[in-house]
């Protein structure tokens, strides 16, 4: 939108109280490590080697140094074998670091593989209100920003703390052994000062890119809100209204740009008179030693080059501890996930649903969403096997509801599902959910082709299954007309077909499922009358041989039903024929003269 990029997109994350602690992170994590441990374990050796090779390169430019100086006059004598030394330890140390990236890349990359078809299992195992509760894309984030999270958390605890950690170490004895105890204690100071101070002043900034970050977002979304209502501004002639508007957010996120610029300007600037006090102060001791003739120039090069080799990692401390916070409260948010149990589930002795004619039965069910408000009380009702059943009702009946919870979305409150005798709640969800298809009231389609949707309902099918499945929901035609057939991709949430091409397809894919149940939850509720006498012309060929529970808002469709249902206000009003509920005068026929009249 605009060429401002600098500013940071990720906002500060928050810890969710769902989120796991850092003992239960590190207890989740470690099977997927441990599953590697040989493959970690020669990392680590490559790590070891690599910064071994880093840590005598100083050494070995300290001894080329004493050698020339000590030859000035000498130009033949150049101690070749210690350039060539300096050059094999600069390689070791850039080609063991590979190695060591490639050895640990394949752990980090198959625990984000594993972890995250974890989470994905997980989550299609949580219950429907789970996900009606929480925004779809907040949980894809949540999957995004853990799996990064893990990779950053085990790359530069791998990459570059513990380098580092390993340096400060070495260093400080390398200084104690071949200079004095000073040496180390300065730089041990020095260190201890930087990593204080840096923390801390990371722990100040962060309001201020958290600011930075709100303002960058809120400016944004502003944009996009603007030029998604396009037609509204125009309608309304608001273009400068919309720009004074804009410019107001870019002027917050100007200001809070230059807060967090400043503030950044003080921690680099911190850092550097840091490393440069201590960097001067230790020259300033070897240099004093070089001329008493105590340390060789060697050494003072050495000195100077060690210094910079340990503080040019730090340089990225407050980067690190800010991102490595970030990370890990994005893990702990994502493993929290597997804290949610689901609320249904198979029981300890569910069986296989033994189906074998296909009679459903509804005993005294009470349900409700909310405890406040009930949906559904004691009602009672029984479909035949075979028949074709019409429940009819008001909005907020709970006619979907029962289709939901024939699904086993949601348990009871009280009452139970029974078909052919058997309670769904002691039988496998697998099984149960087997012997439904359903063409729902909104049908969404994936971002794929028609025949790829078509064979959503049962992947493994045959070519010919797919093919007598479109034949059967009327599709031939449609299909046909296009130029791509049934490659055609049918866009995100299917938004590239109308909405009875969508409901064929849907009816289709319920066909090659081969359920003996049937639903059809309003199916015909926005179409026209042509799409929907096509609609139901094919819903009419599928019902055939099945036991089949049609959701109707229009009374028009379901004339031909078996035994209709009215519901009202969650209880069974009344329940016939399409002919005895209009001669008995009552909801039914009320509903029915009313539809009459709108049509009219």
């Amino acid at each position: 939108m605009r060429g401002m990029r600098s500013a940071a997109k990720q906002p500060e994350p928050t810890k969710r109280n769902d989120a796991t602690n850092l003992k239960q992170t590190l207890a989740m994590l470690w099977p997927y490590l441990w599953q590697f441990k040989y493959r970690v374990l020669l990392a680590l050796l490559a790590l070891i080697a690599a910064k071994a090779a880093t840590l005598l390169m100083p050494l070995a430019l300290k001894y080329i140094i004493d050698a020339l100086d000590g030859n000035r006059h000498q130009l033949l004598m150049v101690p070749v074998v210690l350039l060539l030394l300096y050059g094999g330890l600069r390689f070791a140390g850039v080609f063991l670091g590979e190695v060591r990236d490639a050895l640990f890349g394949r752990v980090t990359e198959h625990a984000m593989r594993q972890l995250g078809l974890r989470v994905f299992q997980h989550l299609h195992s949580l219950e429907l209100a789970f996900h009606l509760d929480r925004q779809t894309g907040g949980i894809s984030r949540d999957i995004e920003r853990g799996t990064n999270g893990l990779s950053f958390l085990m790359r530069f605890l791998m990459f570059n703390i513990v380098p580092t950690l390993f340096e400060i170490v070495a260093v400080t004895v390398i200084f104690a052994t071949l200079f004095s105890p000073l040496y180390s204690l300065i730089t041990l100071i020095a260190v201890s000062v930087y990593i204080f101070f840096t923390v801390v002043i990371t722990e100040w900034r962060n309001k201020y890119t958290r600011e930075a970050n709100q303002a960058d977002n809120t400016t944004n979304s502003r944009a996009i809100d603007s030029l998604l209502n396009y037609e509204t501004v125009k309608y309304f002639n608001n273009e400068q209204y919309e720009a004074q508007t804009y410019d107001s957010f870019l002027a917050k996120w100007e200001q809070a740009r230059l807060k967090n610029r400043l503030s950044l300007l003080a921690l680099n600037s911190g850092q550097a008179f840091i490393i440069a006090g201590a960097i001067t102060l230790l020259m300033w001791l070897a240099s004093t030693e070089v001329v008493n003739k105590q340390l060789t120039l060697g050494d003072l090069v050495m000195v100077n080059a060690y210094m910079i080799q340990l503080f040019l990692p730090l340089n990225f401390l407050g980067f690190v501890y800010r991102e490595i916070r970030r990370a890990l409260t994005d893990l702990e948010n994502m493993l929290g996930l597997f804290k949610r149990k689901p609320l249904i589930s198979d029981t300890a002795d569910a069986q296989l649903l033994q189906l074998t004619q296909g009679e459903i039965s509804f005993n005294q069910v009470s349900f409700n969403y909310q405890q406040q408000r009930p949906i559904l009380q004691q009602l009672s009702f029984t479909i035949p096997a075979g028949s074709k059943v019409a429940i009819v009702g008001a909005s907020g009946a709970g006619k979907s509801t029962i289709a939901r919870l024939l699904y086993r979305f949601y348990n009871l409150n009280s009452g139970n599902i029974t078909i052919d005798g058997q309670d769904i709640s002691q039988v496998t969800l697998d099984s149960l959910r087997r012997s439904i298809a359903i063409v729902p009231q909104d049908t969404v389609l994936f971002n794929s082709s028609i025949r790829d949707n078509i064979r959503y309902g049962r992947p493994d099918a045959s070519e010919a299954d797919i093919d007598h499945a479109i034949s059967l929901a009327y599709l031939t035609d449609f299909i046909t007309s296009l130029p791509q057939g049934d490659a055609t991709l049918v866009g995100e949430r299917g938004l590239k077909v109308s909405g009875g091409e969508k409901q064929r397809i849907a009816i289709a894919r319920a066909i090659l499922k081969r359920s003996p149940i049937l639903i059809f939850d309003e199916a015909t509720s926005a179409l026209d009358s042509s799409s929907e006498q096509a609609i139901l012309k094919a819903m009419r060929e599928v019902a055939r041989n099945h036991t089949s529970l049609v959701i109707a808002h229009r009374l028009s469709t379901i004339t031909d039903a078996d035994n209709i249902i009215v519901l009202k206000h969650g209880q069974l009003a009344e329940q016939g024929s399409h002919d005895s509920l209009l001669a008995a005068g009552g909801e039914y026929a009320r509903m029915w003269q009313l539809q009459q009249k709108q049509q009219n």
